[in-house]
């Protein structure tokens, strides 16, 4: 089979502002603008991969044990011990809103010395002329609500600096709700769902039109937010449950409930997320993400499933590497079978048809 040309690929999820958020001044943004040996996504690794966009997430870390870590590692992202790690601690909403200004401050700063070559996103429109220009696409997330006050003042202020979607938690508990722990095998159904006000945040990110992530929700948290919100239901970056029986994972259940509103599933590269074992393991081959594409293509419909990498945020199989090989990817899915149509729909046109539609969503319930 002859090789196909490089698909551009709009990617769910990413963590190269926390990477780079532990940089000094400037240094941060020229490391992702000229590139470099670290991580696993810059400017330089995203045009080799034809990693064309994405939701660049600002996550703000827990504070720090005595014998633990104060941010995202593998371990934490990718479950790393298979069983019950400790619960993260909860977050600080005023240092919480400092790391989320200086994280946003920093994605707008590369935008500015950039020339053109990075752009901050805020429409479906924005991110196709992107795609026609070859301009990286970056669309701001939050991953867990800490920052967010209860009258939602600081959403909005958000929202008109280019906030397009958000987590409601991250796998810890906060004023909204209850994120899912890091356990495997387990099921995702594990404690209460949202509270009160985290209900009340989903109303105000329709009336927003902010997307809402479901990956690191609980299952009781998932049911929530299908029953109260308008806009399509959004896993940006999770698995099937069937395949990796993981707290992280969706069940089949839940990927009908996603199917029924018009979603999406971004496939996650985490090998722990990945692997029946829970392993966070660079030998694990990436036949294992075809075989979660595969699910999720049966569960979700062709429409419903894109990618959700994690870069920069965990383990990932050493065959893919880092950004600059994604076509990797690409070539092996086109060598099973999937052709150039189905191939787009994976690599960004579900990514854009669910931005769109979201962003134009503001009725609620």
């Amino acid at each position: 089979m002859a090789a196909l040309k490089p698909v551009p690929i709009f990617d769910g999820h990413n963590d190269v502002l926390l990477r780079l958020h532990r940089r000094v001044g400037a240094e941060a943004v020229t490391a992702f603008l000229q590139g470099e040996d670290k991580g696993h996504l810059d400017l330089a690794k995203a045009r080799k991969g034809g990693f064309a966009g994405g939701l660049f997430a600002i996550f703000v870390p827990s504070p720090k044990r005595e014998t633990g870590s104060s941010s995202k590692t593998p371990t934490q992202e990718a479950g790393g011990v298979i069983g019950s790690d400790p619960a993260p601690l909860a977050v600080d909403a005023a240092e919480a809103q400092r790391v989320v200004f200086a994280m946003a401050s920093l994605l707008y700063r590369i935008e500015h010395e950039s020339a053109g070559r990075v752009r901050i996103c805020r429409s479906a429109g924005d991110i196709e002329a992107c795609l026609a220009d070859g301009a990286l696409a970056a669309v701001l997330h939050i991953e867990g609500a800490e920052a967010i006050d209860a009258n939602f003042e600081l959403l909005d202020v958000l929202h008109a600096a280019g906030l397009r979607s958000l987590g409601p938690v991250w796998s810890r508990p906060n004023l909204f709700g209850h994120g899912v722990p890091f356990r495997c095998p387990s099921s995702p159904d594990i404690g209460p769902g949202l509270t009160d006000l985290g209900k009340a945040l989903i109303g105000a990110c329709n009336r927003l039109r902010i997307l809402i992530d479901l990956s690191h929700l609980n299952e009781r948290g998932f049911w929530d937010v299908a029953e109260l919100s308008t806009a399509p239901l959004v896993a940006t970056h999770s698995n099937a449950h069937a395949i990796s029986p993981h707290s992280r994972n969706l069940t089949d259940r839940q990927l009908a409930a996603i199917r029924q509103s018009g979603g999406l599933v971004g496939v996650n590269f985490a090998t722990s997320f990945l692997r029946p074992d829970g392993r966070h393991d660079k030998d694990t081959p990436i036949e294992l993400i075809i075989r979660h594409v595969d699910h999720l293509l049966e569960h979700l419909g062709e429409d419903g499933v894109g990618f959700g990498s994690d870069f920069d945020g965990a383990t990932i199989p050493a065959e893919l590497g880092d950004a600059a090989g994604l076509q990797i990817l690409v070539q092996a899915l086109h060598k099973r079978g999937f052709g150039k149509r189905l191939l787009e729909k994976l690599c960004f046109r579900n990514w854009l048809r669910v931005l769109g539609r979201t962003w134009r969503t503001a009725a609620t319930k």
